[in-house]
């Protein structure tokens, strides 16, 4: 794989916490945590993250249930990554969020959840998936 700049999403109605990471060294680090008010500004907040780092990919945490079963949940982020590559002609990878909400909290050593935290736990996820 070349390299290339890859941003993550940890969406949520109410916040998206993003990520960035590239391919070259393969680790995430959070980046910011959005929260839009109207589909309007979610897109143009979007676009603006998109036009500043010109990511190769995208990556989005898709929420399953223990079982790995889908959930209304995974309808809304298969909706947004829809959404991402209509919008911005992205490639748009999907990635298993079990349990990263879970993980960032423990890697801040606090109750409080960081989305842009749990959206590095998810980028980081697909660097690890891929081949050395």
């Amino acid at each position: 794989m070349p390299e290339e700049t890859l941003l993550a999403f940890d969406y949520g109605t109410k916040k998206i916490g993003v990520a960035i990471g590239n391919s070259l060294i393969r680790q995430a680090r959070p980046l910011e945590v959005l929260m839009p008010s109207t589909r309007a500004q979610r897109f143009a907040e979007l676009a603006r993250l998109i036009d500043q780092w010109q990511p190769a990919r995208l990556i989005v945490g898709l929420p399953l249930a223990t079982d790995g079963a889908e959930q209304y949940a995974s309808m809304r982020c298969r909706r947004f990554a829809n959404q991402l590559r209509g919008r911005f002609g992205a490639l748009v990878e999907l990635v298993d969020e079990r349990g990263s909400s879970i993980e960032a909290q423990e890697l801040l050593g606090t109750h409080e959840a960081d989305d842009a935290v749990a959206a590095a736990v998810i980028l980081q996820r697909y660097f690890d998936s891929l081949p050395a």
